[in-house]
């Protein structure tokens, strides 16, 4: 049987399979020629490549940290268009920042940047070998940009005051959806904030007004409508808007803003229309940022 005959068979008697295929590689390349175009666009490391670019290119990179000579590490998210969305303040001038799962540092190094006292980055499933990565990212960034940032490897438990300090700044960005218990995460992370917490994370039934979370036990979910989570089998739950408010005033916190996305509407009905695609979804996935601060004014 060749090709040909194989792919009509499976019209025939495997629709649905054939269907969730096409979906899948229709996928990934639309993936790939993203992440292609967007990196066109950046002065990342080309032949005739120095000592330090092969150092730069011999490592799988997440985050697109801007370095020396106006070079840039080839990371797969657009950690740029992120950074926008978190709405950092512009000056952190005499502020101390943590940034919980750190990864490759981006946003530790771009704190720094900001003129912040003191920053420390934190991670331990990548950095410990247990997840996607490790630190040799950060590691390289740090020494290329000679960076002062601090860097502890220590798992999201057992993050408290005694064991990190307290900060005035925390950044908990990419990794409340991949925790177990996600609302002792936010009181962990509570603990040691002293003014502001940037919350970023993937989010579900964003058209629910009660608080709710989707659980995904760990594991790939082969038949869900985004592709982040049929490819991804570290994501444990996912809040709506709600149900993140809800815990980050559990968690201690006094006020709550959501920063991202501003207008919600559009964005609202883009997810909801997932529900009538179950082959090629809208958006790859749905993200929302969150401030909350300590004092209520």
């Amino acid at each position: 049987m060749n090709r040909f005959q194989r792919f009509l068979y499976k019209l025939r008697y495997e629709p649905v399979s054939l269907l969730v295929r096409l979906r899948n590689e229709t996928e990934s390349w639309l993936a790939q020629y993203s992440r292609r175009a967007s990196l066109r666009k950046l002065n990342i490391p080309r032949p005739p490549l120095s000592a330090t670019d092969q150092e730069v290119m011999a490592i799988h990179w997440v985050h697109r940290i801007p370095l020396p000579e106006g070079r840039y590490t080839p990371g797969d998210w657009d950690t740029a268009q992120t950074l926008e969305q978190l709405q950092l303040p512009e000056d952190l001038t005499d502020k101390t920042v943590l940034d919980v799962g750190t990864w490759d540092g981006f946003y530790a190094f771009e704190a720094e940047r900001r003129g912040a006292r003191r920053v420390l980055a934190t991670d331990h499933f990548c950095w410990s070998g247990e997840g996607w990565g490790t630190r040799a990212g950060f590691d390289l960034a740090h020494r290329l940009l000679n960076s002062k940032v601090e860097a502890l490897d220590i798992d999201i438990p057992d993050i408290s005051p005694e064991t990190v300090g307290v900060f005035d700044v925390v950044l908990l960005t990419g990794v409340l959806y991949h925790l177990k218990e996600p609302l002792q995460a936010l009181e962990r992370v509570a603990s040691v904030t002293k003014e502001l917490l940037v919350l970023e994370t993937l989010v579900d039934l964003t058209f629910m007004s009660q608080p709710a979370l989707t659980f995904h036990r760990g594991r790939s979910q082969p038949f869900s409508l985004y592709r982040h989570w049929r490819l991804d089998s570290t994501t444990w739950f996912a809040p709506n808007e709600a149900a993140v408010i809800a815990m980050l005033e559990q968690a201690g916190f006094a006020r709550i803003q959501r920063v991202h996305p501003k207008g919600n509407l559009l964005a609202r009905l883009n997810h909801f229309l997932n529900v009538f695609l179950p082959f090629f979804n809208v958006q790859r996935n749905y993200r929302m940022v969150f401030h909350a601060w300590k004092s209520p004014e």
